[in-house]
């Protein structure tokens, strides 16, 4: 990752000139430095030649379509890639996040959401990019080396299983992870349709680790796509 004494420059993908003067305005004011790009091929140019930190990217465009764009910005770079669409169906959530997106905006979007979506992309970048062999989240501590649980000085116990879903979750925190990637990075190839089986484990996991597990605060339930583990 670029060195975090500069401004993280964050590309631009629309091809709506508008749309990139609007939200590149947005992002200066607050302290980004913004590339931009028109559509998927210049996208992938500028991601192989400029240090980036995040892409923020649209979906409808001519030539490569955001769906396309993301995965092939995924062989190229793992920094934060959110979408800002104006599509707002379910479907095209979970395709975007499936193709490795981290989180979508949808458009109209207001300013303080999207920069909050930015600044949540770029911590979990960061958390990351650090020793990720403990993972800390209020009174909260996860080891990923000796597989372990703490909250405060008690030890929680869980089941392999449980410690596996809850790793991917805070690995990715803040990032909505659909219940497909969960269920084929935690149960493996063949259980991708199983969704009771994660509704089961997660549901585990929030009585072990949720202060109150009727009103979840950690693990946060993204409706028809998937979940999000929070990092504040």
């Amino acid at each position: 990752m670029p060195e975090r004494t500069r401004p993280p420059r964050v590309l631009v993908v629309d091809d709506e000139p508008n749309v990139r003067e609007t939200v590149g305005a947005l992002l200066g004011a607050h302290g980004f430095l913004v590339s931009e790009a028109d559509g998927g091929e210049p996208a992938l140019a500028v991601a192989a030649e400029e240090p980036l930190d995040l892409v923020l990217l649209d979906l409808a465009m001519p030539g490569l379509d955001g769906f396309v764009t993301c995965q092939r910005l995924r062989l190229l770079t793992h920094v934060p890639i959110v979408v800002l669409s104006a599509r707002s169906d379910e479907a095209d959530k979970v395709r975007a996040l499936d193709a490795g997106a981290d989180d979508y905006v949808t458009k109209p979007f207001g300013s303080a959401e999207l920069l909050a979506r930015l600044r949540a992309a770029l911590r979990r970048s960061r958390m990351l990019e650090d020793a990720t062999s403990v993972v800390k989240v209020g009174d909260l501590t996860i080891n990923m080396i000796d597989r372990t649980v703490h909250r405060g000085k008690t030890e929680l116990r869980l089941t392999p299983t449980e410690f596996s879903l809850l790793r991917e979750l805070a690995l990715n925190a803040d990032r909505v992870l659909t219940q497909r990637h969960l269920l084929a990075a935690v149960f493996g190839p063949g259980y991708e349709n199983a969704t009771a089986n994660l509704r089961l484990f997660i549901a585990q996991l929030r009585r072990k680790v949720e202060p109150d597990p009727t009103r979840p605060r950690l693990i946060v339930t993204e409706p028809g796509v998937g979940y999000r583990f929070r990092s504040n």
